[in-house]
């Protein structure tokens, strides 16, 4: 697995040195081209054929050259120099991102591993608590709790597991088609106990039948960041709507918050790795890294898709993950 993926990056990175060192031959080769032929029209403007014939002057020398030869003297040395610069191009290119390509080795490399590791010890925690989940009793008030929180262990596994595909996309399996409002609806559930801390009213409104080919487990890690960056930003009392849909041959997974919209920073950069709005209301412990909206990009882009800020203001802002959709069987849709 690990040696494909390696495989995989040293294709993208000798593409793209090829590409890179493709411009800058065209660049150094417009430039050599566009000098020869200066010079040679330079010479040709000095040359006057009435002066040919002239004898010297005391004390003055004179070149004569043939135009023809210089003609076929000027195109050699261009090419040769177009040559050259072509090649040092495409040897100081590929020297250049060779770090690059060191780079994305080892970050596959660190999320294969961190996600290895953490499935050993979800796994002995999900068959805990169904231990602990056998032993309840009847009746028991704990009996919900321990229910969700084996759904919650669940959830960690799949994302593990989808992350394990992230680090090598040769892997990645094709993916029956299956509805959006599944795993959005269980990302609107997990995320109820932090909307309720807040103060503010998640709101679901779904079409059962939009489908899609992206994994569920993906589709969840979206919802729910694009759900947490809405909560971040949404002041107690206000509401936060999610809504699944289909746009022509897009599936389309909106949220839209009441907050005051994107500030401090261009709302085209919100989904940089890192990138930070100025946050309307106080921001809870461990929230705001600019990492999740970066992750729903990622995710988006991998499987044809995208993801973009529709709308922004004091009335609140609109976030819009489009994918592409799969026709359904039935035409008809409901909402949950």
């Amino acid at each position: 697995m690990r040696r494909q993926a390696q495989d995989a990056d040293l294709r993208e990175v000798r593409a793209a040195s090829r590409s890179v060192g493709l411009q800058l031959a065209i660049a150094s080769g417009a430039l050599v081209v566009a000098a020869i032929g200066v010079a040679f029209f330079f010479v040709l403007d000095q040359l006057r054929p009435s002066e040919v014939n002239e004898p010297p002057k005391p004390g003055e020398h004179k070149i004569y050259i043939d135009t023809v030869e210089a003609m076929i003297a000027f195109v050699v040395v261009g090419v040769l120099a177009v040559a050259t610069a072509g090649v040092l191009s495409m040897i100081v290119t590929r020297r250049a991102v060779r770090p690059l390509g060191r780079a994305l080795q080892l970050q596959r490399d660190f999320v294969a591993d961190a996600s290895h590791e953490l499935r050993t010890p979800l796994a002995v925690l999900d068959a805990r608590l169904q231990v602990l989940q056998r032993g309840l009793p009847d009746g028991d008030p704990s009996t919900a709790t321990v229910a969700e929180l084996r759904a919650d262990t669940r959830t960690l596994i799949d994302v593990v597991n989808d992350l394990l595909l992230a680090a090598d996309p040769e892997r990645e399996a094709a993916v029956a088609p299956s509805p959006m409002a599944g795993p959005v609806g269980r990302a609107v559930e997990s995320l109820g106990v932090l909307a309720r801390d807040a103060g503010v009213e998640l709101l679901l409104e779904a079409d059962r039948e939009v489908r899609t080919t992206v994994p569920p487990a993906s589709l969840q890690r979206c919802a729910t960041s694009l759900i947490d960056n809405a909560l971040a930003h949404s002041p107690a009392g206000s509401r936060v709507t999610i809504g699944v849909a289909r746009d022509g041959a897009d599936a389309v997974l909106t949220v839209a918050d009441q907050g005051a919209g994107i500030t401090g920073i261009d709302p085209s950069r919100i989904f940089d790795r890192f990138a930070r709005a100025q946050p309307d209301v106080p921001r809870r412990a461990g929230a705001g890294f600019g990492i999740g909206l970066a992750l729903v990009r990622e995710i988006a882009g991998r499987h044809g898709g995208s993801v973009a800020v529709t709308a922004t203001g004091p009335s609140g802002t609109v976030l819009a993950m489009r994918v592409p959709a799969v026709t359904s069987p039935r035409a008809t849709g409901d909402a949950v």
